[in-house]
């Protein structure tokens, strides 16, 4: 007995000395401390940019790319990153301090909704309306998903469904990841398929020179074949892990994962569901409409969806009959379990403002710009692709990028002999894949935080469906070269 325990006293300090993937916000802060390590190493530059009425930003104008004086940064700019982050410390313009205050309302009106008994009573009839096809549930969201993707390029809005999606996919059986890929997956192949997105399909090709209706075939072939591969991969997974849970990528979170979405209730198990319950959920579910309706056709950002999910707190909270002091604790319990969420968007965007404030984004441009001359149309396309996919980890924003991009790279497809709106499709397209698991995008790890998966986990698990997607992204542009030999000469002439 002594010398069994004396092993166990032995191997204690082992299992504490057991590695740990680091969080997120350790990730984060660590590419900041890379991105300004390399201010120290890589030229200055820039464009001289110059205003497009159209796009209503200053683009960069090809062939005028020139040095600038360097500006590393150093130790104070990399802890000042966070906070610039969130907005700009020297003009108090916001970065992403919007998204970060929408996601605090949004847990606070959560939490008042919750409070309700409202959610619970919804997922139970829910569960029991889908008892044994719970599996249909996948394509269905994912397409909903992909709709808004593909569409308006749904990205931050996304981050208010993961509260509500998660508790009825694990009560239907399957894992938080599960979720989190329904909702991430979804909407990330439908941006990476975009059609009519103004942020990614139409800003792009009108800063190509092009009609954005110009290529959109081949879109619209990627975005079928890549959804239908996206909700094969994650009904696939699903099942697996309904039928064994311990091949759940976070089988060790499962008690904690049920208690936190949960809260600790059986979902499953149908309670009384009352009229004022009934009338909160549709409260809940037009907020959302709403909220859709706002941002794809009434111009709404950030503070709107705020103040809109305030005022859905508040009457929730109403017919809720919750008092005063019971309100205003609970919303603020609510915003309080989704800080963490919030301080992650502020870190992620620091990446991009130590970047831009080194003056580096300007002077990778101008390299890929001289990557892809003098290769033949295929090679182009194809290295113009993965060119995108480096630069999106530095960019994630698909409109930003598109402006700083297409204007420099879709001239010089005109000299490679292949269409313009192959390159907008390969520019969006590694955009859409790099945002499946880029840790410099907001939405990417919101996403993991609001749902509780580690982020080592999301990308051994994602991975393999990013290498299907990126064999059909590359089929399907290279197959576009070869069939549109023509296009070439129109998207010269709509540029010259």
């Amino acid at each position: 007995m002594a010398d069994e325990a004396q092993a166990q006293a032995q191997a204690a300090p082992e299992a504490k000395k057991k590695f740990q993937f680091p969080t997120a916000f350790t990730i984060l802060f660590g590419l900041i401390i890379v991105v300004a390590i390399a201010t120290w190493i890589v030229p200055a530059g820039e464009f001289d940019r110059q205003r497009n009425e159209a796009l209503g930003r200053d683009v960069p104008v090809p062939g005028t790319y020139h040095p600038v004086q360097p500006n590393p940064q150093g130790f104070v700019a990399v802890m000042l990153a966070p906070i610039a982050g969130l907005y700009d410390p020297d003009t108090n313009e916001a970065n992403a301090i919007d998204v970060a205050v929408f996601v605090l309302v949004i847990g606070g009106f959560l939490g008042i909704v919750t409070r309700t008994g409202a959610i619970d009573a919804g997922i139970g009839r829910t569960m029991v309306r889908l008892r044994g096809r719970e599996k249909w549930m996948i394509p269905i969201l994912m397409a909903l998903f992909a709709a808004g993707g593909t569409i308006y390029g749904m990205a931050e809005e996304s981050l208010a469904f993961y509260t509500i999606i998660i508790p009825v996919v694990i009560a239907a059986g399957y894992d938080a990841a599960t979720g989190v890929a329904i909702i991430m997956i979804g909407a990330a192949m439908g941006t990476l398929g975009s059609t009519v997105n103004p942020f990614a399909a139409v800003i792009a090709s009108d800063a190509a020179g092009i009609p954005f209706t110009q290529g959109i075939i081949w879109r619209v072939v990627i975005l079928v074949l890549g959804w239908l591969a996206c909700v094969a991969y994650v009904m696939r997974y699903a099942e697996r892990v309904r039928k064994d849970p311990s091949k759940s990528i976070v089988f060790d979170m499962k008690e904690s994962n049920e208690e936190h979405f949960l809260k600790g209730r059986d979902p499953a198990g149908v309670g009384d569901f009352t009229t004022r319950q009934a009338i909160i959920l549709v409260i809940f579910g037009l907020s959302f409409a709403v909220m859709i309706w706002g941002v794809a056709v009434a111009g709404w950002w950030m503070a709107e969806m705020s103040a809109l999910f305030l005022f859905a707190a508040i009457v929730c909270g109403v017919i809720g009959r919750l008092g005063e002091h019971e309100f205003v604790d609970t919303f603020v319990d609510g915003a309080r379990d989704l800080l963490g969420v919030a301080l992650i968007i502020g870190v992620a965007r620091g990446i991009v403002v130590v970047m831009n404030d080194g003056k580096i984004t300007d002077t990778i441009l101008q390299w890929s710009a001289q990557g892809v001359e003098g290769l033949p149309e295929v090679a182009f396309i194809n290295v113009m692709y993965w060119l995108q996919v480096g630069m999106s980890f530095l960019v994630p924003s698909s409109s930003g990028l598109a402006v700083l991009t297409m204007p420099i790279m879709a001239p010089l497809s005109d000299f490679a002999g292949v269409g313009r709106d192959l390159v907008v499709t390969a520019y969006q397209s590694a955009n859409g894949l790099v945002n499946f698991f880029n840790p410099t995008f907001a939405v990417v790890m919101g996403g993991l935080a609001l749902g509780r998966v580690p982020y080592e986990r999301w990308v051994k698990f994602v991975m393999p469906l990013c290498l299907i997607i990126t064999i059909i992204i590359m089929g399907t542009i290279s197959l576009g070269t070869l069939l549109e030999p023509a296009a070439a000469a129109g998207g010269a002439a709509s540029g010259g």
